[in-house]
């Protein structure tokens, strides 16, 4: 498999005839949960379903809404759902793309870099005339699979605070970025410094990321002459993974803030800022 993070319907499909197919993994979410009874009802063939909120992340709590899953529960997710070593594996969900750039995220972060996210997720698969399946796939056991977390950067709150989180690029809506709307933390607003490039300018209007030049272009005036890092951040730590992965498209190394906004509120003496623009740390 190439580093490419993406692959087109028709990618998969032509792969889906080799002698060792790539293991497809179903991550359908929305923040109302994780979207089991959708891949029951309909999904990629033999694709096996993994739960987000609790296979991709830690309990909510001072971490933040989608903290980290620890080494040892990651490495138990990737056994139970077959990704062992050297297995391809595509991950989807059913838009926008957050879960997916989720699960690919956290499996490179985990050492395992045959990994790609299907481009379009699951609406693109059926455009093209893919097929579906209904009801649970039991997926072959991978004993052998164990996480080696660190593979992929993060960046923590004290680094955010010192500033050696670099440029901030906070995913989120404009309009939550402007702290004008808040639907599920406690404090609008957003991280002072910061720079607004919602997930949205990402991808076409049918959920497709842009070419890597058009990605280029979209993130150049935000990180372009600018010294350090690129930090991502979101509301918890899951939309954010699309800017990483577009900055992986874009030839643009991007960190993530895991803990994102639901974790730098938990503390009322960070600093928060609202409207269309903010001074730095």
């Amino acid at each position: 498999m190439t580093d490419r993070a993406l692959i087109s319907p028709d990618e998969l499909a032509a792969s889906l005839t080799d002698p060792t197919p790539p293991l497809l993994v179903d991550v359908r979410w929305s923040l109302a949960g994780s979207d089991r009874p959708g891949y029951l009802a309909g999904h990629l063939p033999g694709a096996v379903f993994c739960d987000l909120d609790t296979e991709l992340a830690a309990p909510p709590g001072e971490g933040g809404r989608h903290p980290l899953p620890t080494q040892d529960s990651l490495t138990a997710t990737m056994r139970r759902r077959g990704i062992g070593p050297g297995r391809e594996v595509v991950v989807y969900d059913a838009g926008p793309g957050a879960a997916a750039a989720r699960a690919w995220w956290c499996l490179r972060w985990a050492g395992h870099e045959q990994v790609r996210v299907l481009d379009g997720g699951l609406a693109a698969w059926q455009r093209s005339g893919g097929a579906l399946e209904v009801g649970e796939v039991a997926p072959q056991p991978a004993p052998q699979a164990r996480a080696h977390v660190g593979s992929m950067p993060v960046v923590e709150v004290d680094d955010v605070l010192a500033g050696r989180g670099g440029t901030l690029l906070d995913a989120r809506s404009a309009e939550r970025f402007r702290g004008e709307v808040e639907p599920v933390d406690p404090v609008a607003g957003h991280i002072p410094g910061a720079q607004s490039c919602p997930t949205t300018a990402l991808q076409e209007a049918d959920g497709r990321y842009l070419a890597p030049s058009a990605l280029r272009e979209v993130l150049a005036p935000l990180v372009g002459g600018r010294q350090g890092p690129v930090t991502a951040y979101c509301g918890s730590g899951v939309t954010a993974a699309q800017l990483v992965l577009a900055g992986h498209e874009a030839g643009v190394d991007v960190g993530l803030y895991p803990g994102s906004w639901s974790h730098w509120v938990r503390d009322a003496a960070r600093p928060v800022a609202t409207g269309p623009a903010a001074g730095r740390l």
